[in-house]
């Protein structure tokens, strides 16, 4: 058996009880932190407070060399460990089917989400959502300023009305000059949101910094302005909204300090 286990936004008690309940119960456990991580707890925090060992994975470990870990599930019960949901934006899809290939059984526990946490943070209506879309450091598009895509996105969805999940780049592992097992690096909101404001610096946007902290911080501004304030410590987003609902304009007033003159509806 191979369980992908989500373990939630936050620290080693973000997990979800059935997932609590699974990890104690495996043989082997593995993670992955290259795509998300947990900022209030480590790896070893985690691995501690279930009493199991976990074995961290690069990159390649997972997508290009998995071989080990679908070994150890032909032969025991195995967890597959990352922050958040292992489904929903850090997607291993294709380890679950290498497995169902080999014959594999496979369940995934679901954790709460960075998209899930920024509606109910922010007051923005879930099904109002469009696209999501990923904002990279420059080395790593190997351009300047905001890929086409990004933008391209961000005004498709606004052409219809929809909002805008913008998720910031995190690089563990692999910084401007290659592999670099020490590199962590984490994108800030203000730095998004000033690199998007070079495109349109009046544009409201809503940062949400620490989702499922104990302090989580939301605030609405013009990008042009959110480029210029600090959010502390990581893990940002920035949602770029489309046409506001009475209530979600209402929301943004109200948990996230925007002004007046931007959410009118």
């Amino acid at each position: 058996m191979l369980t992908f286990i989500g373990l939630g936004l936050y620290d080693k008690r973000s997990i979800t009880v059935e997932g609590q309940e699974a990890l104690r119960a495996v043989d082997t456990a593995y993670a992955e932190l290259y795509t998300s991580k947990l900022v209030g707890a480590s790896i070893e925090d985690v691995a501690a407070y279930h009493d199991i060992d976990i074995e961290v994975r690069d990159r390649a470990g997972v997508e290009q060399h998995p071989e080990d870990i679908l070994d150890a599930a032909e032969e025991e019960n195995v967890a597959f460990l990352t922050a958040g949901d292992t489904m929903i934006s850090t997607t291993h899809v294709d380890l679950r089917l290498r497995a169902h290939e080999r014959g594999i059984e496979t369940r995934v526990i679901h954790g709460t989400t960075a998209q899930t946490a920024t509606s109910s943070l922010t007051g923005l209506q879930n099904y109002r959502f469009g696209k999501a879309t990923t904002l990279p450091f420059a080395y790593a598009h190997g351009g300047d300023g905001v890929p086409q895509s990004v933008l391209d996105t961000i005004a498709d969805n606004r052409e219809r009305g929809l909002h805008t999940v913008v998720y910031l780049d995190i690089k563990v592992g692999r910084g401007p000059d290659g592999d670099d097992p020490h590199h962590e690096e984490y994108m800030t909101a203000d730095h998004a949101a000033g690199q998007l404001a070079e495109h349109s610096p009046d544009t409201l946007g809503v940062v949400v910094a620490r989702a499922g902290s104990p302090d989580p911080l939301v605030v609405a501004d013009s990008l042009d302005a959110l480029a210029d304030r600090e959010f502390g410590d990581p893990l940002h987003l920035l949602v770029i909204p489309g046409e506001l609902h009475p209530i979600e304009a209402d929301a943004l007033r109200e948990l996230a300090g925007a002004p007046d003159e931007l959410v009118e509806y």
